[in-house]
């Protein structure tokens, strides 16, 4: 806000509009309120809060997705069934490695035996080498990620049968 002439008067005028301009803000959700005069710039903004996130695991429909399929093909996925065994997920946020160090073969494979406390994968986070071990006994079904990929907190890593 600039005032050319700051007179006391003028200052109390200013601070009643700000205060009305403010309330008028609110009361109809807006963003930005800008006032120009010879004597006065005022620009008076409000914070409006982010809406909130949609629900996990919920996709917002694509546009244009049922006529995107072929004809006699419905677009829709057929129900999976749930896959059987325990997942192994990420603790950290970091990068996957699946061995030691490059020229060392993956700790695990799909189809090998894996017991409880065995090192299946390395997370690397703020350059610590963190192993993680699996907490279940069993096959490796799947591993979810490649090396070298970048893994989130509670993303699955594998499955183990």
């Amino acid at each position: 806000m600039t005032l050319k002439d700051k007179g006391p008067r003028q200052i109390e005028d200013t601070i009643e509009c700000v205060e009305e301009l403010a309330r008028i803000l609110k009361e109809n959700d807006l963003g930005i309120i800008k006032i120009s005069t010879e004597d006065i710039d005022i620009e008076i903004g409000a914070k409006k809060a982010a809406p909130p996130p949609p629900p996990i695991g919920v996709m917002p429909p694509a546009m244009g997705a049922a006529s995107a399929a072929a004809p006699g093909i419905s677009a829709e996925k057929p129900a999976e069934s749930p896959e059987k065994g325990n997942y192994i997920t990420s603790p950290i946020i970091g990068t996957f490695y699946s061995s030691p160090s490059p020229e060392k073969p993956s700790f695990v494979k799909l189809g090998d035996t894996v017991n409880a406390g065995d090192v299946v994968c390395i997370i690397e986070s703020m350059k610590l080498m963190n192993e993680i071990n699996s907490e279940f006994s069993g096959k490796v079904a799947e591993i979810y990620v490649n090396n070298g990929d970048a893994v989130e907190y509670d993303q699955k890593l594998m499955r183990i049968e």
